[in-house]
């Protein structure tokens, strides 16, 4: 498949063979949202926390007599219902961690690439050279269309480009070998550089597997 390679200024100056494996995959709806659901679950903390009654501060002692009084039965003022008293059912620290398997990572992130590509929302330069200045990205990604929500993938960490963009509202930047199903479908737009696609297509590619394959033999 081919695939346009855009300039700076938002022309058309060359196609770019890509491979099918990593960017003509079909969808799996399934697959791409249990990935996502495991990323969003690993990233929580996990770490709310609330007293129970048993941890309050507080007596133990009975607030007044069981019966007699007309008022309804009551124990200790740490219990729940009162003002004071502990959490009921309240939230406790936990792991909130999802083990997804490797294969099925992967496949998402190839579901998610070829969705872009589909849906022509893959835009690919030749390299980003560029003074580590926002005025200047920012008058590369409106002449590509991407001025509103972006991300911006480099075959490895790039300073000058991370500089030039951390200060645009919408717009991320990594390099290919962190490229991740959620960040991909949180932006609009994928600006990727020939080099790394061509990392991309290392990383998760046909060899990659074949790799994967002999090694496990």
């Amino acid at each position: 498949m081919q695939v346009p390679v855009y300039s700076l200024t938002g022309e058309v100056v060359d196609q770019v063979e890509i491979s099918d494996q990593v960017f003509a995959v079909p969808i799996n709806e399934g697959v791409v949202h249990q990935v996502m659901v495991g990323q969003l679950a690993n990233a929580r903390q996990g770490t709310a926390s609330t007293k129970t009654r048993s941890e309050v501060q507080g007596g133990t002692r009975k607030l007044f007599r069981q019966k007699g009084t007309g008022q309804a039965r009551a124990g200790s003022r740490r219990s729940g219902i009162r003002r004071g008293g502990g959490i009921i059912f309240g939230p406790r620290p936990r792991d909130y961690r999802q083990d997804t398997p490797k294969k099925m990572r992967q496949l998402a992130l190839k579901c998610v690439l070829s969705s872009k590509v589909k849906d022509e929302e893959l835009k690919v330069v030749q390299e980003l050279k560029l003074e580590p200045k926002t005025k200047y990205m920012t008058q590369i990604l409106n002449a590509l269309g991407a001025d509103s929500s972006a991300l911006v993938v480099t075959a490895g960490p790039e300073e000058h480009v991370i500089k030039a963009a951390r200060n645009i509202k919408g717009i991320k930047t990594m390099p290919a070998n962190l490229l991740n199903v959620l960040d991909i479908l949180s932006h609009k737009v994928l600006l990727m550089t020939v080099s790394a696609v061509r990392r991309v297509e290392e990383l998760w590619g046909e060899k990659a597997v074949e790799e994967v394959r002999d090694a496990s033999v």
